[in-house]
């Protein structure tokens, strides 16, 4: 028997000016992948529209939305998938169209041009897929996200502090294996605490990710279906007064990358990416 086609749904706005990016941009890349991309509109189907698109979105196996144009209904459905855990490609003409709490998802800009669609599409289709697989197999599902971004400043430093709270799920159907420690890689630039105590941390092989935190937990094994959090603070130095790099202080800084968390088992080492696009400001009270 055939393997079934991975299946995306589409959530997009409904327009002429958008016809070309759905069948030439998305659904012949997807094709070319292997995998079948549907909008709502060419589906049949008994039950109201809305009612469609959750059924969709829930048996969907990953999420296409161009949010061009920041259409309030495709944000509402991408709103649900998220809440779904659905892995989501964010697409879009405009870079300015992604809001600032969807920033740190993954998002392709390509500028209205169906050529830069279809070839930054292609090859995060390739990641989608490859990652339905490995969750299929993986023991633990991780999850993150980023909260009270703050930058301290004053007449000789400006520092940036954030929250990074990270969701571990046993989405199998056995307990998992004893863990014995959680890591969390990161550049040198970084300090780690939780619960106001800074977390030990030691020098890795990773080039990038030279430094090795170790992350506290309270559970040992996760039964079937069981989820366990943890949250730590992240800090670094954005500009000292009396450090001689000529750079000047500025009262915004923002920060892209990625860190990797990494679960130690007696079966093994369980890697997770985490894409980080972080912005610090002041609150202004």
């Amino acid at each position: 028997m055939a393997k079934p086609k991975p299946f995306a749904f589409v959530l997009m706005p409904f327009g002429d000016e958008f016809d070309d990016i759905y069948r030439l941009g998305i659904q012949e890349t997807a094709r070319d992948q292997g995998v079948i991309a549907e909008r709502v509109d060419e589906q049949i189907y008994t039950e109201s529209i809305l009612e469609r698109i959750y059924r969709q979105i829930d048996a969907a196996d990953f999420i296409i939305a161009d949010m061009t144009g920041k259409n309030p209904n495709v944000f509402y459905e991408v709103g649900y998938a998220h809440a779904k855990d659905k892995i989501c490609t964010l697409i879009t003409q405009k870079a300015d169209d992604i809001p600032f709490d969807l920033k740190h998802h993954r998002h392709l800009v390509y500028d209205g041009s169906i050529t830069n669609l279809k070839k930054m599409l292609g090859a995060d289709i390739e990641w989608v897929k490859s990652e339905i697989e490995r969750q299929k197999t993986i023991t633990f599902e991780v999850n993150t996200r980023t909260q009270r971004e703050f930058l301290t400043v004053n007449d000789y430093s400006r520092s940036g502090t954030f929250e990074l709270v990270i969701d571990i799920h046993n989405r199998t159907e056995k307990r998992s294996p004893e863990i014995d420690a959680i890591y969390l890689y990161t550049s040198e630039r970084w300090e780690i605490k939780q619960d106001g105590k800074r977390c030990g941390h030691t020098k890795s092989e990773k080039d990038d990710l030279n430094r090795r935190h170790i992350l506290a937990t309270t559970a040992s094994r996760l039964a079937q279906g069981a989820w366990t959090q943890i949250r730590c603070e992240l800090e670094t130095s954005f500009w000292r007064k009396y450090r001689d790099d000529g750079v000047d202080p500025k009262n915004t800084y923002r920060i892209q990358g990625y860190l990797v968390v990494e679960i130690s088992t007696s079966e093994g080492m369980f890697p997770t990416r985490i894409d980080l696009d972080v912005e610090f400001d002041e609150i202004p009270f």
